[in-house]
């Protein structure tokens, strides 16, 4: 390219509608590697005369605005550098490459040998390459004629001598314009700003989830990974190597092991990175669920499974053929290592694991000494821990944007901490805290919170006068915490052993003197002597149910400063005027009386957590506690009736979950006029609410699912304008106020499972009060309007056994906000027209809708479709439009197959799926096949015959084929197709996990495997599974050798295989010359080759008919059955 042009290459995002392996070759085997870090997301390449200034230099902009680091010559090339040089290297260390084609990018030498790199580098090491289109044909680009033709003939000229170049450049244009791309004239009408727009989301989305987050300081990382890739020797593919890294907590073991793993991603067929380990294994069902995220990440699909052995048998049987990176973090425990990683033959050839550890006596290796192999690799690994990212982490926080002297002072006090000493080092940062109540936030987050939700904590801290939420901003500032995605305060294993630490050297000895106890041996020593002082300012002491401890009260008798008291299974015997009084958290699992005694001084208490209680009344004599905010009796199943909350003035969350002989909630609830939240999930006997309850105000969130004998809700539901939630699925409500329609603030509804009452029918009840208005008329038609709803996002009505005519009409046009919506199990036929006018709508749900026959159009927002056993179902409507649509579901819709012609309609989607190639296209076939595409490139559809338009097709499960050799065309794809029969149980998705195995021979080189798991529909009919490989995985050129075999488990039987070939357009002067077995057919123009591929069957069927039972070998007697065929010109 020109030195006015720019470019820049990182894995390339395909098309808004086509799949990413359009752009983007699929592991294999055989991929290539690379091990070159990545520098950039992505490598602008561009004709700098035609768009530097204008669309690139716009689009670079919008790339940088949203964080994207992209590389464009003119801004990132250091000065003095050789740029073709620095060019090769940007390319290189990019993922996504974006070559901008316009109307002179041929004319320029150094922009067509920069695209020769970029399409190497897709080639070899699986970069992204997504063509943009600006302002030219892609057929020119492609073919190299109209404005592109003029270019080539002024190089032929220039390069009369050096012909193989010209060769090259057109190769590259053919092969990038054959790519999934972006056509400015065909996307957004034109408007360049919105052409920016899809296409930088794009980038974003193909970016997402591709990383693992490193340190922000990964200081010396570079040089460590590499090392650790040549220890790890990724070329060697007849091996399976597990490599242990080994160090204390902190020294950099997750950071290097994260660096790795983001550096040879794209280098294996499937990867996964399970995180914290040890942390997760104390989690109920944790060896199952990390067994689910393995095969999850890896298959990439959703796995469930019942059990641990289920696990590693799946574990073994689905990833012993895949060559897969795995990282095992933070082990300290031999089983941990058996639930995902139990041996080396349960992953294919060339598979590397990764396990980091802080046992150092290698129990996670599940021997006392490791393989010779193991020491030298973990030895040298350990050796390169040494840079302390979370020091480096916390303490470069901590220095930002301070003075030289202060940076200088904090070095000096580094100087003198030994380099062993990693928690001083840390320490250095939380001295620095110069307000005194934030130290002690983060020893009481590091002793007793961590884990628990963030607004929980901030309200118990607040209570202890602490300015939590300034606090917690500063500690998140420090990065001494963090919040993770369920906003639960979380901390470094080190940083929370620093603040432990920090509170033992309080007191090294006297543990009654320290300010916070949490280590049971510690707590159990200071209350069965009695030690404790009035320097304890929070205790927790854990016991099982099963191992109640007690105590005489009088151990805390002189902790008077006592402000957190955590127990589970405690009992304490004598009078509990001896505890603290200023007691701002109480949470006391198992509480073991019937009520709470009248001495105990709840006065400051801010929470109370009482789950699994005794509790029959939770006090006698109530007494004003003006500070609790948060009311926890969960799991009670002694609890009769509510206290009575007139005391309780200030009280904004009440939880009450599964207390099963909850019957009674005391009337004074109507006046806490700052409650927010209510839960009442699963209280069986509860049949109603007082009515003082909807004069709540300020309530948000109300929940009743599970309360299986509530039967009403007061019509002044409608004057709590707060309520945002309502959760009331699987109760016994027949009649639903219509006021409810007046929530203008509502936004989640679900009344699933409800049942109608025997005088009125349910629908009409329900979309009554929606209307506002009573429907008085049991058989009549719902009212007109559903206008009042405006904020609603989510409406759940599964199993509200909903009939015709139940939903209103104007839907559409009522529900502006509407997001989700769940219609599952109902027994209406129709839906109203208006269902398109949903503009907001993203996923809907009517699966088991049995009754449905048609679905009138849909909104071109919609994401997510499914409509599983919708056995009636007849039509559905033009999806030409819906170019968002991400999951589409049509299990066991016979009928609906049935009516579009399951040939035709597979023809369809095959064909817009060879379009991909060169275009952007969308229509109802496109939205079938886009779950297909985002899952791998499969579909499940009811059948029992492979499409005529398949050339290659045999009974049995096992296909040899040989590719046709077709002079100027080139295979783009290849299309597998099978039946099968199958044995139905009680899931509709096999857990089985089948396979697919594709080996391919080319000439002069190693055969290639590739095998692939998929799910496959269970039903009592033959299904059809389809499914699209590119051949960038393959590189099958004309007379290779193709053998495909099916593996479905014993839950299905495959009766039919067929095979496909795709193929680029070919050059109409070509003629195709046939011999097989003897005859030669000229074929010219499509005709011909139709009659041509109508022979071809015909002997197809002669073969299938006299073929003897397959082989999984290679012979002549296979390769005799294999058609061949000749282009000549």
């Amino acid at each position: 390219m020109d030195s006015s042009s720019s470019s820049s290459s990182s894995p390339s995002s395909p098309s808004p509608s086509s799949p990413s392996s359009s752009s983007s070759p699929p592991s294999s085997p055989s991929s290539s590697s690379s091990s070159n870090a990545r520098t950039y997301d992505v490598f602008l390449s561009f004709r700098g005369e035609d768009t530097r200034k204008t669309f690139t230099g716009h689009l670079y902009s919008a790339l940088t605005d949203a964080g994207v680091n992209a590389f464009i010559d003119d801004r990132e090339l250091p000065k003095g550098e050789n740029i073709p040089e620095e060019l090769v290297r940007a390319i290189q260390g990019s993922r996504i490459s974006v070559v901008v084609f316009s109307r002179n990018y041929a004319d320029s030498s150094w922009c067509l040998e920069e695209l020769v790199k970029i399409m190497e580098c897709r080639r070899t090491v699986r970069q992204m390459m997504i063509p943009v289109f600006y302002d030219v044909d892609p057929s020119d680009v492609r073919k190299q004629t109209g404005i592109f033709s003029k270019s080539f003939e002024k190089h032929e000229k220039w390069f009369l001598s050096d012909s193989e170049k010209v060769l090259r450049w057109r190769s590259a244009l053919t092969e990038a314009a054959n790519l999934s791309g972006w056509d400015l004239r065909n996307t957004a009408d034109g408007h360049e700003a919105k052409f920016i727009k899809k296409i930088t989301e794009e980038i974003l989305r193909q970016l997402k989830n591709t990383y693992l987050f490193e340190a922000l300081y990964p200081v010396g990382i570079d040089s460590r990974v590499r090392v650790m890739t040549s220890l790890l020797n990724i070329s060697e593919e007849d091996e399976v190597r597990m490599v242990g890294i080994l160090g204390m907590g902190g020294m950099g073991k997750t950071t290097i092991a994260k660096a790795i793993y983001n550096r040879l991603y794209d280098s294996f067929e499937g990867r996964c990175f399970l995180g914290n380990v040890r942390e997760t294994w104390n989690r109920p069902n944790c060896e199952v669920s990390l067994q689910e995220q393995l095969l999850s990440d890896i298959l990439k699909r959703k796995v469930k499974l019942n059990n641990p052995d289920r696990g590693i048998m799946e574990i073994k049987d689905r990833l012993c053929r895949m060559r897969i990176l795995l990282v095992v973090d933070n082990i300290d425990d031999a089983d941990q290592l058996k639930a995902v990683a139990g041996s080396r033959d349960w992953f294919g050839f060339g598979s590397r694991i990764i396990i980091t550890t802080r046992n150092m006596r290698w129990h996670a290796f599940r021997r006392s000494f490791p393989d010779k192999d193991y020491v030298q690799l973990s030895g040298n690994v350990a050796a390169y821990c040494g840079g302390l990212p979370l020091a480096l982490e916390v303490l470069g926080s901590f220095l930002f944007g301070r003075s030289i002297p202060e940076w200088e002072n904090a070095i000096k006090k580094l100087e003198r901490i030994p380099h062993n000493k990693i928690q001083e080092k840390l320490k250095i940062s939380y001295e620095a805290l110069t307000d005194e109540t934030i130290q002690e936030m983060f020893l009481d987050i590091s002793c007793f919170f961590v884990g628990m939700d963030r607004n929980y904590v901030l309200q118990i801290l607040d209570g202890c006068g602490f300015f939590a939420e300034i606090g917690i901003s500063v500690l998140l500032q420090r990065c001494l915490v963090t919040i993770n995605e369920e906003n639960k305060l979380t901390m470094h294993g080190l940083l929370r052993d620093m603040g432990r630490d920090i509170v033992r050297k309080e007191s090294p000895k006297e543990l009654g003197k320290r300010s916070r106890l949490w280590h049971q041996e510690d707590v159990i020593d200071v209350l069965t002597k009695e030690t404790g002082t009035q320097k304890i300012e929070g205790l927790s002491l854990k016991r099982e149910r099963h191992n109640i401890v007690g105590f005489n009260t009088q151990a805390f008798a002189i902790m008077q400063g006592l402000r957190l008291l955590q127990l589970y299974y405690v009992k304490l015997n004598g009078s509990y005027e001896y505890l603290s009084k200023e007691l701002r958290w109480l949470c006391w699992h198992g509480f073991p009386m019937k009520f709470i005694p009248n001495e105990f001084y709840l006065g400051n208490l801010v929470a109370l957590n009482m789950k699994y209680s005794n509790l029959k009344n939770v006090w006698k004599n109530p007494k004003l506690l003006e500070k609790m905010k948060i009311l926890n009796l969960s799991h009670s199943h002694y609890l009769t009736r509510t206290p009575d909350f007139s005391k309780l003035p200030n009280l904004s969350q009440l939880i009450l979950k599964d207390c099963r002989s909850l019957y009674e909630v005391h009337h004074s609830i109507g006046y806490l006029d700052k409650l927010v939240l209510v839960n009442l999930k699963d209280c069986k006997i509860l049949k109603s609410l007082p009515k003082d309850f909807y004069k709540l105000r300020s309530l948000e969130t109300l929940i009743l699912s599970g309360c299986s004998q509530f039967e009403n809700l007061d019509e002044d539901l409608g004057e709590m304008l707060s309520l945002a939630t309502l959760d009331a699925d699987n109760t016994a409500i027949r009649n639903v106020p219509f006021t409810i329609v007046r929530l203008m603030n509502l936004r989640h509804l679900s009344l699933c499972g409800l049942k109608a009452s025997p005088s009125k029918p349910f629908y009409s009840l329900i979309w009554s009060w929606l209307m506002g208005r009573k429907n008085s008329n049991p058989t009549s038609f719902l009212p007109p309007s559903l206008q009042g709803l405006s904020s609603l996002t989510t409406l759940s009505l599964t199993d509200c056994h909903l009939a015709d005519d139940a939903i209103p009409k104007d839907i559409g046009t009522s529900l502006p906000s509407l997001v989700i919506l769940k219609l599952q199990n109902n027994k209406f036929s129709r839906l109203p027209s208006s269902f398109g006018r949903l503009s907001n709508l993203k996923d809907l749900r009517l699966d088991n809708c049995t009754m449905l026959q048609s679905i009138p159009n849909l909104p071109a927002s919609l994401e997510a479709f499914y409509a599983t056993n919708c056995t009636s179902l007849e039509n559905l409507p033009n999806m030409s439009k819906m170019s968002n649509m991400q999951i589409l579901s049509l299990a066991n819709c016979h009928k609906l197959v049935a009516s579009l012609d399951m040939d035709n309609l597979l023809k369809l989607a095959i064909t817009l799926q060879r379009e991909r190639c060169n275009s952007i296209s969308t229509s109802f076939s496109d939205s079938i096949l886009q779950e297909c595409k985002e899952s791998g490139g499969f579909c499940v559809l009811p059948g029992n015959i492979i499409p005529e338009w398949f050339t290659h097709s045999k009974e049995g499960s096992i296909v040899c084929i040989e590719v046709p050799q077709l002079v100027g065309c080139n295979v783009v794809a290849l299309v597998v197709c099978t039946v099968y029969s199958s044995f139905p149980t009680s899931g509709m998705i096999s857990l089985d996990l089948p396979t697919i195995s594709v080996i391919t021979n080319t000439k002069g080189g190693e055969p290639t495997r590739m095998t692939i798991t998929t799910d496959i529909v269970i039903s009592e009919e033959d299904n059809i599974w389809l499914g699209y490989f590119s051949n960038d995985t393959f590189k099958l050129e004309g007379g290779d050798m193709v053998n495909i075999s099916f593996d479905f488990g014993v839950r299905a039987t495959v009766k039919k295989t067929g095979v496909h070939f795709l193929w680029d357009k070919c050059d109409d002067s070509i003629k195709y010359i046939s011999r097989a077995n003897g005859y030669t057919t000229v074929l010219g123009d499509d005709d011909d080759v139709a009659k041509h591929e109508a022979r071809i069957r015909a002997k197809r069927l002669r073969a299938d008919e006299e073929e003897v039972a397959p082989s999984h070998r290679w012979s002549d007697e296979h390769n005799n059955n294999c058609k061949r065929m000749k282009v000549e010109r």
